[in-house]
């Protein structure tokens, strides 16, 4: 299974001087990828977790990570495909691609948000169709040499995109998915699969085996797709009650392998999603200082 690990992108830590030092570390360690995430809002009371009150920009820090590494893939897990029009997040992620030498690898989903649906102006309803007609299309702009489309969502009259992504076909697509018809689109569509930070991890094998039967039934081959875990670690003391990936760097590493054994192909350690480091209350030194800990810790 390979490893990962999430660059700074949520609360205090999240800064310019820990992004290049968590880059530039994790890719002196081994690590095969770095990973970002969306969030554009949040709520004035904070109740969707001290992780998403302050988030950068996914796409403009993959520029940023692009040009401090040279080696170590990078990724966002995930964008949320509505809030883009389709030419804008091609061009957007092709270029990201070229910049970086062919490193890239696309999360993409399709959002749980009501306010942040209002916000961009996208009707919420029919999002798992709308996401059918655009992740084909998403790739007819990374491979075709005129893009001609009418659909039920998204018209384009023929027009051309260069440059082309640096990768045959353009980045890798992640679908980000935890409901059943979403899995299924992953398994149909993408090649390959991203867990969200809410995952049940003791149980994730369910959803690869439902990933990898719906590449089969559409004639594709369901081991060459990729299954991404988001680990979203919580470095604490030992304890008998926990949650997977809670507990000592011990513990977090048997984790590891019990993941490994459900189907999961990669994992990346992600800090964000731990509210005593991804927060904005929390101490930047302090949470950078238990981020070098982990990155130490949990090398391939």
């Amino acid at each position: 299974m390979k490893i990962g690990f999430a660059a700074p992108v949520s609360g205090s830590w999240a800064t310019v001087d820990n992004l290049a030092l968590v880059a530039a570390k994790a890719e002196g360690l081994g690590y095969d990828s770095l990973w970002t995430f969306q969030r554009l809002l949040s709520p004035p009371d904070a109740s969707w977790g001290e992780a998403y009150r302050a988030v950068l920009d996914p796409v403009a820090t993959l520029g940023f990570l692009a040009a401090r590494t040279s080696r170590i893939r990078i990724g966002v897990a995930v964008l949320n495909l509505p809030f883009f029009a389709p030419p804008l997040l091609a061009k957007q992620l092709a270029t990201v691609d070229l910049l970086s030498g062919g490193r890239l690898d696309a999360g993409l989903g399709i959002g749980w948000s009501d306010e942040e649906y209002t916000a961009v102006g996208v009707d919420k309803r029919d999002r798992g169709k709308r996401a059918e007609e655009y992740l084909p299309l998403l790739r007819r702009f990374w491979t075709d040499e005129v893009v001609d489309h009418d659909g039920e969502f998204y018209r384009v009259p023929p027009t051309r995109m260069d440059p082309k992504p640096v990768q045959a076909g353009g980045p890798p697509i992640l679908v980000g998915a935890g409901a059943e018809p979403a899995l299924r689109r992953a398994g149909r569509l993408a090649d390959g699969w991203v867990s969200s930070s809410r995952a049940d991890l003791s149980s994730i094998g369910k959803s690869v085996r439902t990933i990898r039967t719906a590449a089969e039934e559409a004639g594709r081959d369901p081991a060459a797709l990729r299954m991404v875990c988001r680990g979203a670690v919580r470095v604490r003391s030992a304890r008998a009650d926990r949650q997977p990936l809670t507990g000592t760097f011990e513990q977090i590493r048997a984790d590891f392998a019990d993941l490994a054994e459900q189907g999961v192909t990669e994992l990346f350690v992600d800090l964000n999603f731990d509210p005593e480091i991804g927060s904005p209350d929390a101490g930047p030194a302090e949470s950078m200082r238990r981020a070098e800990d982990a990155l130490e810790a949990f090398a391939p």
